[in-house]
């Protein structure tokens, strides 16, 4: 016969005191008379904040649903498919304000002349128009709305009024299909590198191409004979279509842009030796790429539109640049030779898990005379 240990309840171990019931009792009742008396408090706070809006209801006519859906629109307007992104815009002056527009719309653009993606553009390209402002200036910006979708436009780095910030149902209405809406502002006194993103439902629209990058110039410096704006972006083309890429399974990226573009299509940089070179990161995906130069090192001089005091200056050759975050790199072209820029996390330089011609996605080509 088996003999089992008994549990502190069991015969053998005193029972509690009435006087020790009691006490337990008292305190679970003190316990959960606080927990209800917490939670009306919330209840009454949410209330309110509500009654004054301090709370923004949910304003999406999109089906979130289908919010991770791939897009095969094969109707869409196709742009040609050697077209760059990253074109400066000039805009036009009014009584002393420069004005521009922005169109966002939708657009099939190709990353490679056979792999065609569906995007959502800036004026029909990926990255949107380059913006170059100068400090001080007075800009009017009208975003005109052709996607499917309410839209918004954020202005990223930027210090400017709260009410121009762009974030969709926070300092302003999303911006309806079919409507307009006038961003307008001084351009800040910091030169530096920024740029400008959708901010309704970033992960879709930003990854799938709502973005561009935007230069305050530094009239006080003497520029350098060589520059370049690389805008990093990363795309997941199925069979199905395209999907925004994301950190997520099943929406990992199998494609990797510069300028909207994987290599080989990437753009050449063509320098001479001793010819001082810029190059201007812009992180507008959702993923790390540590980007490094062949054959020398180079000097980050600059820090999310920042410049860095002399002390505080890297000497890198590989350089980690996060979501949203921009560098400005310099050096002096060293030697002759056809040296590679690229992504070192080697996945990012395949094109759909393939090496094409010595790399893929996130590689470009400096060629140096």
């Amino acid at each position: 016969m088996t003999n089992y240990p008994l549990s502190p309840s069991s015969k053998g171990q005193p029972s509690p005191s009435l006087a020790a019931r009691f006490r337990r009792t008292l305190i679970n009742l003190v316990v959960g008379l606080a927990l209800v008396l917490a939670g009306l408090a919330i209840g009454f706070q949410l209330a309110e904040r509500l009654g004054r809006g301090s709370v923004a209801l949910p304003t999406s006519s999109v089906d979130h649903a289908a919010h991770g859906a791939a897009l095969a629109a094969t109707d869409w307007p196709a742009a040609p498919v050697f077209a760059r992104g990253n074109q400066e815009l000039a805009g036009h002056l009014v009584e002393g304000v420069r004005e521009f527009q922005l169109t966002a719309r939708p657009v099939r653009w190709s990353i490679l002349p056979t792999v065609p993606v569906s995007a959502y553009t800036f004026n029909g390209t990926v990255p949107g128009p380059l913006l170059r402002l100068k400090p001080g200036e007075r800009v009017r910006i009208r975003v005109t709305n052709e996607l499917p979708e309410p839209t918004s436009v954020h202005w990223h780095g930027l210090a400017i009024p709260n009410d121009q910030d762009g974030a969709a149902s926070i300092t302003q209405p999303p911006i309806p299909p079919g409507q307009s809406y006038v961003y307008e502002w001084t351009v800040p006194p910091t030169p530096g590198t920024y740029w400008y993103h959708a901010h309704y439902e970033p992960d879709r629209q930003q990854a799938l191409g709502l973005f561009g990058a935007l230069i305050i110039e530094d009239p006080t410096e003497q520029p350098p004979e060589v520059e370049a704006v690389l805008i990093l972006s990363e795309w997941t083309v199925t069979p199905a279509g395209t999907l925004p890429a994301m950190p997520m399974s099943g929406m990992e990226p199998n494609y990797f842009t510069i300028n909207g573009k994987s290599w080989p299509e990437t753009e050449r940089l063509r320098v001479r030796v001793g010819q001082r070179v810029r190059l201007r990161f812009i992180n507008a995906g959702q993923f790390l790429h540590p980007m490094h130069l062949h054959g020398q090192p180079f000097t980050v001089v600059a820090s999310d539109g920042h410049p860095l005091p002399t002390m505080a200056r890297l000497i890198k050759d590989t350089l980690l640049v996060s979501p949203g975050e921009r560098y400005d790199v310099e050096f002096v072209a060293r030697a002759p030779g056809r040296w590679l820029l690229h992504c070192h996390i080697a996945h990012h330089t395949t094109n759909d898990n393939r090496e094409v011609e010595g790399g893929g996605g996130l590689t470009l080509l400096v060629e140096v005379d």
